[in-house]
């Protein structure tokens, strides 16, 4: 615990003290304590604790606290507070600890659920819920049973909340009131899940079939816990990916670092404003988040280079989305995300590239990532040119509607951002600008190319590309001899 800060330190030994109190009436010589109860009930905690430790996977966290919390809520129910703390400690000692320090963790984790299973216990006693189970020839009592067991299961969130919020507020200076703002929510509903669970537990362990007969609710719960912990793995194994691959890309081009998240962000804001639906909404969010992705396969010295890029660069650089796409065609989640890959730079009038596509050919997912994309190249400040007004860059991105970006999507970001806004912390600074101060460059205007200074050209005559340039060979053809006359819009250069 060394590398514990002292105000923690000081939070675990209180909260230690106050569950070690707890306990002490179970040892009295004439406590009503139910040991044969408590000891099952202990096993099966640990138990459950102990298989999620094994688990090969290193991800057991879900597994162990789902299973976990309708035996801590059965003890709650069987148990006197003082016994039901027991049990809760017992099996927490036995869980798996993911991060350092781990015997504080481990502590902590112990003598917080010991303090909230307690708690839990004295509000279904206080409300008489022990004598709704039944027992002893006695039928249980369902509907008088409902209430005390949601109060236990309120007080369990509360005190879970409430200590959790201490200690973050003593180890991280977490101000207290948004811990439990935040965790409280979440919490209410699975505790009160957990609760139903135990309750059911509790009434067949008193049943004439005896303690056997609680497996039924209880192994059933075990397994949805170990089928809801395998979606857990996929989804955060999927967001590690991610977040590599930004990560490769912001450390080779750190002219647009945040870039890539933040047009993730505004993509999400378009999605949710067209009513699309949540898987949709995470696939865009991938999308915008990765749109540059193929930068990784662009030289250095293309992507940090000060000023125009020359005609052979600019081909080189309009290459990245066709590199993109090959680096993530293997990866099955990302689904739609790839052709924004592919096609975030294509226009709405068919002048853009890699493939020259025009209005509804342009997959919808990449319509959306090109007013990302736009928008917060726009209201992103560079070492040469401080960042434009949202307005200014919504007014250009309507302006440029219709030829250069679907409408739908301009006038959707639009409204979302009527709703929501756009923070500062949206639209921070990019790292360029620790490198090269204001003013070292001339501003622009307010219809200037935002990554040049001059206009360059949309595409120089070229032909098909091979295989051995990042070209698929099931892509479409790319049109030859293409006008050479300056974009109009808010983007001239690829590097954005």
């Amino acid at each position: 615990m060394s590398g514990t800060p002292a105000a923690a330190r000081a939070c675990i030994l209180a909260a230690v003290l106050c569950a070690i109190w707890c306990t002490l009436p179970a040892y009295a010589p004439d406590a009503p304590v139910p040991w044969g109860t408590a000891v099952l009930l202990a096993s099966l905690g640990i138990g459950c604790e102990a298989a999620g430790r094994r688990s090969p996977s290193g991800g057991s966290g879900p597994v162990a606290a789902g299973a976990f919390l309708p035996v801590l809520l059965t003890a709650a129910f069987l148990l006197p507070p003082a016994a039901a703390a027991l049990v809760a400690a017992s099996g927490s000692l036995a869980g798996r600890v993911e991060q350092p320090p781990y015997a504080a963790r481990r502590i902590w984790r112990a003598a917080q659920l010991a303090l909230t299973c307690a708690a839990a216990s004295w509000a279904y006693a206080t409300l008489g819920g022990p004598a709704t189970l039944g027992g002893g020839g006695a039928d249980p009592d369902f509907a008088r049973a409902l209430l005390p067991a949601c109060a236990a299961a309120l007080a369990f969130s509360l005190v879970l909340t409430a200590l959790d919020a201490v200690v973050l507020a003593a180890a991280e200076r977490r101000p207290p009131h948004r811990s439990v703002s935040a965790l409280l929510p979440l919490a209410l509903g699975p505790h009160l899940v957990h609760a139903l669970a135990g309750l059911m537990t509790a009434v067949l362990w008193r049943s004439p079939y005896g303690p056997l007969s609680a497996l039924l609710v209880l192994l059933p719960m075990y397994l949805s816990c170990w089928v809801f912990a395998q979606y857990h793995r996929e989804q955060a194994a999927h967001r590690a990916t991610i977040r590599a691959l930004v990560h490769a890309v912001d450390i080779k081009d750190t002219y647009t670092r945040g870039h890539s998240e933040r047009v993730g962000r505004a993509s999400v804001l378009i999605a949710r404003e067209l009513g699309m639906d949540d898987r949709r909404v995470e696939g865009l969010r991938f999308a915008g988040i990765l749109h540059d992705i193929g930068k990784l396969g662009v030289p250095t010295r293309v992507l940090r280079k000060d000023g125009p890029l020359t005609p052979e660069e600019r081909r080189i650089m309009e290459l990245h989305p066709e590199y993109g796409h090959e680096i993530v065609r293997g990866i099955g989640f990302l689904d739609e995300a790839r052709d924004a890959i592919l096609h975030h730079h294509e226009r709405l009038d068919g002048s853009g590239y890699p493939y020259g596509l025009s209005g509804s050919r342009i997959p919808e997912f990449a319509r959306v990532v090109a007013v990302a994309d736009a928008f917060d190249a726009m209201t992103s400040t560079r070492s040469y040119r401080r960042a434009r007004p949202v307005p200014a860059a919504l007014a250009e991105l309507k302006r440029c509607a219709g030829s250069q970006f679907d409408p739908r999507m301009v006038g959707a970001l639009d409204r979302a951002l009527g709703r929501h806004g756009w923070s500062e912390a949206d639209t921070a600074v990019t790292a360029d600008e620790l490198r090269e101060p204001f003013g070292s460059r001339e501003p622009q205007g307010p219809h200037a190319p935002l990554e040049s200074h001059t206009p360059l050209e949309a595409h120089g005559p070229r032909g098909p590309r091979s295989a051995a340039a990042g070209v698929r060979q099931d892509a479409p053809p790319i049109p030859h001899a293409r006008s050479a006359a300056p974009l109009s819009g808010p983007s001239r250069d690829p590097r954005r």
